[in-house]
């Protein structure tokens, strides 16, 4: 664990500047199988510490890869320097940073380091599981993985912080041969926040994911291509968090609304049924921790929930202290940096859509004609909120029951005009946390959603 000495050097901060000074360290273990074979096996550490100072609305930046008192000073020293040759040389800025609460918020827990022997006999137990369930499958891969990010933070302004965010994952391909002859595969991820060691003493829950995937790739491997158009779908909790995330709260994040993104205009609009809303969570919600706890983010800001649509209105972005004054808004804790040498960006944290009144068999029997979609692959969107994604996962909905199951296809749609055909939205969330959000940097962030049904473009055969 990185010590906290960092807190002492508040005392070389210069005077008529704001200064921020964070000691990183990230790992991540990995271990994979295929088909009983070890075909990976990798330890990565980045250790360092990084200065970031303000000076006439403009930053200069330094980063050293050791944690050293030699490495602090000098970063201080050169951030400031480079603060300083860009004041007098380049035009300053007159944006402020906005106030914040000063403290500090000591380390929550230790986390361990599992012994590389750990997720090797991870990987060989599950894999031994499937090949022992999981009898007509042609090919298997069984990925042990994990990664934590600990920050020891300290600001001129703000909240000071020794945090750490463990998260730890298996992940599950299994593949088989589809009716014609054509390979199919299905996917799975299970885990969540907390080390490797701690998540997977017992088996029993990866053991009924296991089963439950399995019975999807026999349904899959019977499956039938979806019809292309629009349709009525309705989408698990982990889609309409991906959708969520992706067309919709990347649009909402200040450095890209200053960049001209679709929600530049929507602030107090309707951009969505009033059946939808939209948070983006700090390390609290529906009375339990969320997938990844922010609880300070790398500018010293204590974190708090960022409300982005309430009731179908858009009602916030998600700021840096920078972009929160140009706004006049709150700074709620989004400025957040991956590797001791990045700057902090604005990112979201556990973003989700907040879950309504609606039952899910309910709904399935709302539906004459349509589809249930489960899971996704991949996806992408852009600034103007129009999306594409993968449907690894799904089913056909007719006459109100779930029918046979889909062979892989996309979905597409512009984000705020699908969601304002939402017209059912259940009553439990399902959260998603083993990814990486992609901007400049990866970020690790959680997603979700309850079911809801709506309208979107299906891709398939006419």
């Amino acid at each position: 664990m990185l010590s906290d000495t960092l807190f002492e050097y508040k005392r070389y901060f210069i005077d008529g500047a704001e200064s921020e000074l964070r000691a990183q360290h990230n790992s991540s273990r990995r271990v994979s199988f295929l088909d009983g074979q070890m075909i990976g096996n990798a330890r990565q550490d980045y250790k360092g510490v990084s200065a970031r100072v303000r000076r006439g609305g403009l930053y200069g930046f330094s980063s050293k890869g050791n944690y050293t008192q030699e490495s602090v000073e000098s970063v201080l020293r050169e951030a400031s320097s480079n603060a300083l040759f860009l004041e007098k040389h380049a035009k300053p800025t007159k944006n402020r940073l906005s106030p914040v609460p000063s403290g500090r918020m000591e380390l929550k827990d230790s986390i361990s380091d599992a012994e590389q022997s750990f997720y090797i006999e991870l990987c060989r137990a599950v894999d031994a599981y499937i090949l022992a369930h999981c009898p007509n499958i042609i090919s298997r891969r069984v990925t042990a993985y994990s990664d934590s990010v600990e920050k020891v933070i300290t600001v001129s302004n703000g909240y000071d912080a020794h945090v750490v965010t463990p998260r730890s994952y298996v992940y599950v391909i299994l593949t088989a041969k589809s009716a014609v002859g054509t390979p199919v595969d299905v996917m799975t991820s299970i885990g969540g926040f907390g080390t490797i060691d701690r998540n997977f003493i017992d088996l029993s829950i990866v053991k009924e994911k296991i089963d439950t995937l399995y019975e999807q790739l026999l349904q899959k491997c019977e499956g039938v291509y979806a019809k292309a158009g629009e349709t009525t779908c309705i989408l698990s909790g982990r889609m309409a968090g991906m959708l969520a995330h992706e067309a919709v709260g990347h649009t909402v994040e200040a450095d890209l609304v200053q960049s001209g993104s679709v929600s530049a205009h929507l602030l107090g609009k309707q951009v969505a049924s009033e059946k939808v809303s939209m948070v983006d969570y700090a390390y609290t919600a529906f009375d339990k921790p969320t997938p990844l706890p922010v609880y300070v983010d790398d500018e010293g800001v204590k974190a708090e929930d960022a409300v982005l649509i309430r009731d179908g209105i858009l009602t916030e972005y998600l700021n840096s202290r920078q972009s929160a004054d140009l706004f006049d808004m709150t700074p709620r804790g989004n400025a957040r940096a991956w590797l001791f040498s990045d700057e902090p960006l604005i990112r979201m944290r556990n973003t989700v859509i907040v879950p309504g009144d609606d039952k899910f068999e309910d709904m399935i029997a709302s539906v004459d004609d349509g589809y249930y979609l489960v899971a996704s692959g991949n996806g992408q969107a852009d600034m103007t909120g129009e999306f594409m994604f993968g449907v690894t996962i799904g089913y056909e909905i007719k006459n109100g029951k779930l029918g046979r199951a889909m062979l892989d296809t996309t979905i597409s749609g512009v984000a705020f005009e699908m969601l304002k055909t939402v017209d059912m939205v259940s009553d439990e969330v399902e959260w998603e946390s083993s990814g990486f959000c992609g901007k400049k940097q990866p970020m690790a962030v959680g997603i979700g959603g309850p079911h809801i049904r709506c309208r979107l473009t299906m891709g398939g055969k006419a």
